[in-house]
């Protein structure tokens, strides 16, 4: 199934990694880059880049002789100044780029959306890509946003275009140059600057795995189609000690009450926002820290053939990237 492919969120976390596995597996790469763009993540590699935007109105043109497209972009932000601007590139970008794509005579396309635009479920049970918590019960406008993006998706298949959709959890490895709010945790313990945390849940995956469900996506998977692209659910507290195993540090024991990280943000973003700056701490993100995000991706894993790569190699090779681009001393 090798041919020439558009990818939009390349120089992002998981484009980055989509691209390099792209690129090995012999597909020719063009890329969709903004100006203002960090391209660290793609120095040395032999693909085509292109200035633009999600919203360009000549974004057709620009996939002009691809055969192929992923959709990775998105403003993934737990805090927003520009809440506008949150859901102009990640629902009506997305819509742009779907429109694109049928113009340009793209024939297959696999979406980026996300488990956050899936939810959580109440009664204990993992999700799978059948469950749909009501939008209304989805925290923030970033999931809500991710939300209304995937049913761009759908409405775009039901016009008869083919495109599967990939739900990625929470990728952990090298090439998080933003970083992630998972990058983050990793960052901090790297410093020194992490004493005390609130448990929460997460399903953890190698992001090199879900860059090769993105192409297993596009290889294998049924138009219209979820796949969750996860592997592992862990408590905070175990993926910490997880991280201290690989760097060799003492885990943080202080574990703090949601109520208390809340109160505290809820503080900060009152008074940075009325200077102008972005809190440190967001309440959407310490809201979402009280849910159990765990997911069932056995789907993708029967279906796609979805790698299950050790969470604890995830976490060496984000730590040694970590360590490599910020010029970390351990």
């Amino acid at each position: 199934m090798k041919g020439k492919v558009f990818v939009t969120g390349a120089s992002g976390f998981i484009g980055a990694n989509l691209v390099r596995l792209l690129l090995e597996r012999n597909y020719r790469v063009k890329a969709l880059v903004r100006k203002n763009s960090n391209l660290s993540s793609l120095q040395g590699l032999d693909l085509e880049l292109v200035i633009g935007d999600l919203n360009d109105d000549d974004l057709s043109e620009k996939m002009q002789g691809c055969d192929y497209l992923f959709h990775v972009a998105a403003v993934y932000s737990l805090w927003q100044k520009d809440k506008e601007l949150l859901y102009k590139t990640n629902v009506f970008g997305t819509r742009n780029v779907f429109k694109s794509a049928r113009e340009a005579g793209i024939k297959r396309i696999v979406y980026t959306s996300s488990v956050a635009a899936i939810g959580v479920r109440e009664d204990g049970v993992l999700a799978d890509e059948e469950y749909q918590s009501p939008v209304e019960k989805l925290i923030g406008n970033y999931k809500k946003s991710k939300y209304y993006a995937e049913q761009e998706a759908h409405f775009a298949v039901e016009l008869g275009q083919d495109i599967v959709i990939v739900n990625p959890t929470t990728p952990i490895g090298a090439y998080d140059s933003k970083p992630t709010p998972t990058g983050e945790i990793i960052l901090r313990f790297l410093r020194g600057k992490m004493p005390a945390f609130v448990n929460t849940g997460l399903n953890f995956i190698h992001v090199k795995d879900v860059a090769m469900g993105h192409i297993l996506a596009l290889e294998k998977g049924k138009a219209g189609r979820r796949y969750i692209l996860g592997s592992q659910n862990l408590t905070l507290a175990e993926f910490l000690e997880k991280v201290a195993e690989v760097v060799g540090k003492s885990p943080p024991k202080m574990k703090l009450p949601h109520w208390l990280p809340l109160t505290i943000a809820y503080v900060d973003e009152y008074i940075l926002t009325k200077l102008g700056k972005s809190p440190s701490l967001s309440t959407e993100a310490v809201k979402m820290s009280s849910q159990y995000m765990y997911y069932n991706p056995s789907r993708a894993i029967r279906e796609l053939g979805l790698p299950q790569t050790d969470i604890t190699l995830a976490i060496q090779e984000a730590v040694a990237w970590f360590k490599d681009y910020f010029k970390i001393q351990t």
